[in-house]
């Protein structure tokens, strides 16, 4: 943004204009743009001193609220000035509409300045009007009775979903006690009916305690027959993590992990007793009346799930069986089924079952859209292309429908499908449909500017200008990012796939005869597509519009493009808006090394370090960089120079021998190693060569089904990486295919 061309523009038009209230607020937004606080603050007050006594910017109303409110968050934008940006919050509560928004700032606030006694009774002011449910208030107050440091409070105050205190941190047994003191004795009181109140207690209750309130609390929603509550639960499945002593908490979500976490297991033991006793005298443990009869179900369904976190598919697809006999008419149930057999590696049935489920309820967009996700899954692109075209326009062509609703979704997993198909033209083709979606998201924000300005919803106007500043670095994007990058390095590594049509049909198996009769049926198939496009085109349905015609449906002029020049293009994107992520540096180390940018591609490992330093990806890339690339790197040159000097760091100033084997003896050492390592490490030695095939196999093979991150891709990784070794690897192969089999015994095609 060119935010000081800003500044000149609009103070040169409200010379101009000076009695227009949108150059005067313009100007002050520019300046705050800017960095420039102090000045920005200063126009708002010339501003509102110009005006005379008992104009409406100094009554009550919502101009004049959001912007005493707008200027309150320049105040508290500024450093150590928490004492002044509540003085002015107090000045400005008579012209305040949105009183929940002051009293956030007001407890924010106070919690920074040591006042908890005050930001306590801020945030259930909030509770006392209709806040019960927004776990970030809770998250303020939680952080006002355990009288947290400043560091802590503001950390906490940015957590997103039914993340707390509890979950962020580690807690003492005292501070433990405290909260569930608070939330017993006081919020209850206020708030008798909050969910919240019911569940936040989980993350911090301890024993006896946590146990009576987790039997109430699944017991209340088995009996309303709630299918999320296992998700639900799984929140609650923490793990220990940090660095350098900073000790936190992150969920956990490999069987490993779950498997040995005391809440998981002592959910696992009410809901089993749920099951027998339900079974049994059709009550709950305990109770004196019967339970509805729909509750053996749920109470079945959630152990399904809480399977399904613990890896024992098998054990769970015999249970959904016994769930599907109780309600064969359950959505939910089939949907379950389907995420098992797709756990499974039995993609193709776990489509079926849930396009079963999708014809019991017709209306349902959402059991829609997920039947039209796992068929492209399943890579059965033209189904779920009539699958999710049910809920689309009807006239024209579906594809183009979804273009214009900018259904992103659909585009990412349709481009993965096409290119596990290895169609790159049309893989290519969608990712770069949803990076045409971004580019449209970003000059969206024109539509704002005037708007915003004049309605006075500056807070929220800054919100979204600094939201477009990151746009190009959120998930959806990096995701068609990444995908073009990938495709396009593997396009410069087999330049023979981009020449190569798709979609041509193979005629060197026909006889004459088969061949001719095929040519024509291909030709009158393209003349009929060309009638109907032409028509559609000239004769758009009433109320509609001419169809768009598309003149590379194939991704033709994608293909033909520099492979190299377009992976750079889309990397330096990632770069700039995306450094913080690991995958961004792995990419960009990718696409360096083929262009020959030694330096580049040393410092995207040093970045790539920085964010994960045991990753997998990065081990291999710093492998392949000892073996490959520094051999060919000489001292003539100031760059080579730096290369050779900092590159001994990234092997711990070993020798790459001595790196491989610590690196084998760390896998040894730790039997939950995860697979993808154990593969990494395995191909390390032998690619080195270091270890023959046999030697270095045994890392996978003895103990990698025990490990971490166990699933059919990782173990289909595997199984292409002994493949791709060759005869001396067939013993391996066959030894490694017996174990997926037996882990996963519904898997189809494994080789």
């Amino acid at each position: 943004r060119d935010v000081s061309g800003f500044v000149v523009t609009r103070h040169t038009i409200l010379r101009i204009k000076p009695n227009q209230k949108i150059n005067w607020l313009a100007f002050a937004l520019s300046r705050h743009l800017n960095g420039e606080l102090t000045d920005a603050l200063a126009v708002i007050d010339s501003y509102l001193e110009s005006l005379q006594e008992g104009a409406e910017e100094h009554e009550k109303g919502y101009e004049s609220s959001e912007l005493a409110l707008y200027r309150n968050f320049i105040l508290g934008e500024m450093p150590d000035n928490e004492e002044n940006t509540l003085k002015h919050l107090e000045e400005c509560k008579s012209v305040v509409v949105d009183v929940g928004a002051w009293f956030y700032r007001k407890g924010s606030l106070l919690l920074t300045t040591g006042d908890f006694d005050g930001a306590s009774e801020a945030f259930k002011e909030l509770f006392n009007r209709s806040s019960s449910e927004n776990y970030r208030v809770h998250a303020g107050y939680m952080c006002a009775v355990l009288k947290l440091e400043k560091d802590l409070c503001e950390k906490a105050l940015k957590l997103r979903g039914t993340d707390t205190v509890a979950t962020m941190m580690q807690l003492t047994s005292d501070q433990k006690a405290v909260l569930a003191n608070c939330y017993e004795n006081e919020l209850k009181e206020i708030m008798p009916k909050s969910y919240a109140c019911r569940r936040i207690p989980l993350s911090f209750l301890e024993g006896e305690s946590l146990k009576n309130a987790l039997d109430a609390y699944c017991k209340k929603d088995i009996v309303k027959g709630v299918p999320y509550l296992g998700a639900d639960l799984a929140s609650l499945f923490m793990i220990e993590s940090g660095v350098n002593g900073n000790k936190t908490y992150s969920r956990a979500r490999d069987p490993v992990d779950i498997k040995s976490n005391t809440t998981y297991q002592l959910i696992r033991d009410i809901v089993d007793g749920y099951i027998a006793s339900l079974t049994s005298t059709s009550k709950f443990p305990g109770d004196d009346d019967d339970a509805p009869p729909s509750s053996i179900l749920w109470a079945m369904y959630l152990k399904v799930q809480l399977l399904e976190f613990s890896g024992e598919l098998e054990e769970a697809l015999q249970l959904i069986e016994k769930c599907i006999e109780n309600d064969p008419d359950c959505v939910d149930i089939y949907e379950r089924k389907a995420r098992l057999l797709k756990l499974s590696g039995d993609i193709q049935t776990a489509a079926e079952c849930l396009d079963k489920a999708r014809e019991l309820d017709l209306q349902d967009r959402y059991i829609n859209n997920k039947t039209t996700k796992y068929m492209l899954r399943a890579d059965r692109d033209k189904t779920a292309l009539e699958r999710i075209s049910l809920f689309t326009r009807h006239e024209g062509n579906p594809s183009q429908n979804l273009y214009d609703m900018q259904c992103v979704w659909y585009e990412l997993e349709a481009a993965a499908s096409f290119a596990r198909q290895r169609k790159w033209g049309q893989s290519l083709k969608k990712y770069a449909a949803v990076e045409k979606h971004f580019e449209d998201y970003n000059e969206d924000q024109f539509d704002f500017h005037s708007y915003c300005i004049r309605k006075v919803t500056l807070r929220s106007y800054m919100s979204v200008l600094r939201f477009e500043d990151q746009i190009f670095g959120q998930k959806s994007y990096r995701k068609a990012a990444e995908g073009l990058i990938g495709i396009y390095l593997h396009l410069f590594d087999h330049p023979e796939d981009a020449k190569v049509n798709s979609k041509a049909q193979d005629y060197s198996k026909m006889t004459a005869a088969e061949k001719k009769k095929a040519k024509a049926i291909a030709r009158k198939k393209k003349k009929q597509a060309e009638k109907k496009a032409e028509e559609a085109a000239a004769n758009p349905k009433k109320g509609g519009k001419a169809e768009v015609k598309d003149d590379d449906p194939d991704g033709k002029k994608l293909l033909a493009r520099d492979a190299l020049e377009e992976a750079k293009k889309y990397v330096a994107t990632l770069v700039k808006n995306a450094p913080t992520h690991f995958s961004t540096w792995i990419f960009q180390y990718d696409v360096a090394t083929r262009r020959q940018k030694y330096l580049i591609a040393l410092q995207a490992l040093f970045k790539a370090k920085a964010i994960d330093p045991g990753n997998y990806q990065l081990f291999s890339r710093i492998v392949d960089f000892s073996f490959r690339i520094l051999p060919k790197v000489t001292n003539e040159s100031p760059a080579g120079k730096v290369i050779l000097s900092e590159a001994a760091s990234l092997l711990q100033a070993l020798s790459l021998r001595e790196f491989l084997s610590k690196a084998r003896a760390n896998v040894l050492n730790n039997p939950y190693t995860d697979l993808p390592t154990r593969l990494a490490v395995a191909e390390a030695l032998i690619t080195a060569n270091i270890e023959p095939v046999e030697s270095a196999s045994q890392l996978i093979l003895d103990g990698g089904m025990n490990g971490r991150q166990v699933t059919i891709d990782s173990c289909r990784d595997t199984l292409a990486f002994f493949v791709k070794l060759g005869e001396d690897a067939l013993a391996v192969k066959k030894l490694w295919l017996a174990q997926v089999k037996e882990r996963f015994p519904l898997a189809i095609k494994l080789e």
